[in-house]
């Protein structure tokens, strides 16, 4: 791998534990505003199990993701089940099948206008209450690729980083080309009854938050 893509794997290594410190302020966060208790039965639509090692409270886990996607072979104190299925066509469930639906950093990923309506349907269709956060972009550094200020580049440019690194990358380039961040705006218009929150790092909006208590 050329000099160019060790910004890549420079920006990941640095991110992993700013990460991991930010997801565990977020889940406590949730814990707090959705009043997670024990034995709570929680829907992860697109998530790993990872991020709840933070939650002490033993909750009843669903994640659903992508064949193969999943990291199953993850010691944890929670009850999980997981399915592979599509987030935004879920079957073999019924209305308010959960306690809550809880997705972090997926609705992003989904694909274009109508994939992220049907995933935001089925979230709040199958849980008593939600939890769908999403990157903000405007924070500087982009979550996915590193870039600074990379929604601000004209379309050309983007397009032009993008062919240069499906050479070496293409899986990465892909889901970094089919990545789409949401405005506060457009969060609130597929979660109407939702109340939107903005989570800030360093005074600076990181990302937005769609919750329902229930």
């Amino acid at each position: 791998m050329t000099w160019k893509y060790l910004r890549i794997s420079a920006f990941y290594a640095l991110l992993h534990p700013y990460s991991r410190w930010n997801r565990s302020r977020r889940m406590r966060a949730f814990a707090a505003l959705m009043r997670v208790r024990e034995g709570m039965s929680i829907l992860d639509l697109g998530g790993q199990p990872m991020i709840w090692d933070s939650v002490p409270e033993r909750l009843n886990l669903t994640i659903v993701n992508l064949p193969g996607i999943a990291e199953r072979n993850v010691p944890s104190h929670h009850a999980i089940r997981y399915i592979e299925g599509n987030a935004c066509e879920l079957v073999g469930f019924e209305e308010r099948s959960f306690d809550a639906v809880f997705s972090n950093s997926v609705i992003e990923h989904v694909g274009a206008d109508e994939k992220r309506r049907a995933f935001a349907t089925e979230a709040r269709r199958l849980g008593k209450s939600y939890w769908v956060q999403t990157p903000s972009g405007r924070f500087p550094i982009e979550a996915h690729c590193g870039m600074p200020f990379w929604w601000l580049y004209p379309t050309r440019l983007r397009q032009f980083f993008l062919a240069r690194w499906r050479r070496n990358l293409p899986a990465w380039t892909e889901m970094v080309e089919h990545t789409t961040v949401l405005t506060k705006n457009e969060l609130r218009r597929l979660f109407p009854e939702a109340k939107i929150i903005t989570e800030k790092s360093l005074g600076i909006s990181k990302s937005y938050i769609a919750y329902f208590p229930g």
